[in-house]
């Protein structure tokens, strides 16, 4: 072998051999529209959810059929007047950095959530969090201020109640500010992350669990949807999975179709994982009047709709929460699409449409409705501006206002709007986190029902199906308050949203995370 050749060759192994965790081995290349972000289990946004739930685990998970099954707790107990969970953890897990799992670890991320309350109070459990204990390594308490059903469920969630090793904690406990690396207890470690370029992460081999077959995850930062296409066709990303159609998700759907036709793929569509839901504002504008809200219900053809959009990829849907949401089969009957029924909706209302005119008027007042999206978000922009003309053959004046997703949100967050996109967070958080924000007026719930006769009586009875321990009067107030919603016709359900995967043949996957955040990379292979 020529010189030049070996020493570039030995350069090469030397390379490897030093930074082992650039080793692609069974490596499976995934992409996703930014970094991963700093991973602190304890904070949101920048830090990515999909990428939180590889590192972070929880005492007890969420599956399918919303079962609540052990995980780092392998048992627990439940004191008679509902406040008071007993914990058992599992014995054995360390964190990836050898630091032991144990009672004083858990009793740790508690306190450090605890105290950066003002920023995890949508969280009810949080709030409700009363004194925690560490009797002994293994066994972790805590007691609530008064019965909260919904806290198995929200200790499932993906942030903020998971657990980073104590020995990455700023030193008064305040990981609010930050911390020194991320460092959990689940199948994958961060390696390395190059901003703007990629993302590593790679097998824990310590992990307590079943190891991935994965040597490690490469996740590529491709921003656009039809980048991340091109990558895929070109045999640089391996896996898509996850939303998709609009600007912040995988791929659209026409391509999703294409790519799904070639049998040199493997494609798929999950169930339900949340509503694509847009709020009408019960107290601002034409929309605090209930026959205009019943008439745009009424005056939009999802089903076109969801055919021009969505390919019939995702489904119409007519509810707020998908039946198989515990409590939320209620059999509710829809507001159908019928366009003269909406008109004598709204001429019996008072809103007529004079002669020689197209938008309707009531007391001098036009028909005028604000429609508020993200003006970057190709998905929403679409819907509304279909929307826009179903309801101009009603009489009802659309006015299109899009713009960059803060000034969004504070339109969520102030009520200013007459229709705003809501979609909802699907299971673990329905439907009691999903009620809960209801009442915070940072939320464009709170925002949209503000306006209803009854919304005092609705907000009594969120915080009494949240505290009761009595299962037949949960459900009757589930179904008070769902059914009060839907004939108020505050919000206007569109499709069942969904996520999707396409891999090729030689990827095997054990199919859908039981929601839309998780994605299993621990249980997928490449051969």
């Amino acid at each position: 072998m020529p010189f030049v050749i070996r020493f570039l060759a030995i350069a090469a192994l030397l390379l490897t051999v030093a930074r082992p965790g650039l080793a692609a081995g069974n490596q499976l290349v995934f992409s996703w529209q930014s970094n991963c972000g700093p991973l602190n289990p304890h904070l949101y946004s920048p830090n990515q959810m999909y990428a939180q739930n590889m590192l972070y685990e929880p005492l007890v998970r969420y599956a399918e059929g919303g079962k609540i099954v052990p995980w780092l707790a392998e048992r627990w107990d439940i004191s008679p007047d509902g406040r008071t969970y007993t914990f058992h953890l599992r014995p054995g897990v360390t964190f990836s950095d050898g630091t032991p799992f144990d009672a004083a670890a858990v009793k740790a991320n508690f306190e450090a959530v605890r105290k950066n309350l003002a920023r995890h109070k949508w969280l009810e459990l949080v709030n409700q969090l009363d004194v925690l204990e560490a009797p002994d390594p293994a066994t972790f308490v805590m007691t609530l201020k008064t019965p909260y059903y919904p806290a198995l469920q929200e200790l499932t969630l993906i942030r903020p109640l998971r657990f980073a090793s104590p020995a990455v904690f700023p030193e008064d406990g305040n990981t609010s500010k930050g911390i020194k690396k991320a460092v959990g207890t689940g199948p994958w470690i961060l390696a390395e992350t190059k901003l703007g370029e990629y993302d590593l992460f790679v097998r824990n081999d310590t992990y307590w669990g079943k190891k991935p077959a994965l040597d490690s995850v490469r996740v590529k930062v491709i921003s656009d949807p039809n980048a991340r296409l091109t990558a895929y066709e070109a045999g640089d990303v391996d896996l898509i999975y996850g939303s998709g159609g609009h600007a912040s998700g995988q791929i659209g759907m026409d391509a999703f179709k294409l790519l799904a036709a070639d049998k040199a793929n493997v494609a798929a569509v999950s169930g339900p994982l949340g509503t694509r839901a847009l709020c009408l504002n019960s107290g601002r504008g034409p929309t605090r009047d209930l026959a205009v809200r019943q008439a745009v219900a009424q005056a939009v053809d999802k089903t076109a709709l969801v055919k021009g959009v969505f390919l019939d990829v995702e489904k119409p849907t007519d509810t707020l929460f998908a039946p198989d949401i515990p409590y939320c089969d209620l059999k509710l009957p829809p507001f159908v699409f019928d366009r003269a029924k909406a008109e004598k909706l709204l001429d019996d209302a008072g809103w007529k449409l004079p002669k020689g005119a197209s938008v309707r008027q009531k007391d001098g007042q036009e028909l005028e409705i604000d429609f508020c999206f993200i003006g970057n978000d190709a998905l929403q922009k679409f819907i509304a501006e279909l929307m826009q003309g179903e309801l101009a053959k009603v009489g009802m004046r659309v006015r299109l206002v899009g713009e960059e997703s803060d000034a969004f949100g504070k339109r969520q967050h102030d009520g200013d709007f007459g229709i705003i996109f809501n979609d909802t967070s699907g299971p673990p958080y329905e439907p009691h986190a999903a009620v809960g924000t209801m009442r915070s007026p940072s939320h464009a719930d709170y925002q949209a029902q503000v306006g209803l006769p009854m919304k005092a009586d609705i907000d009594a009875k969120i915080t009494q199906v949240l505290t009761t321990t009595d299962e037949g009067k949960r459900a009757a107030l589930y179904k008070d308050i769902l059914t009060t919603l839907h004939e108020q016709a505050v919000y206007l359900p569109l499709t069942n949203m969904t996520n999707i995967v396409v891999h090729r043949q030689d990827i095997t996957d054990p199919g859908f995370g039981p929601t839309k955040y998780e994605i299993p990379f621990e249980g997928m292979t490449k051969r």
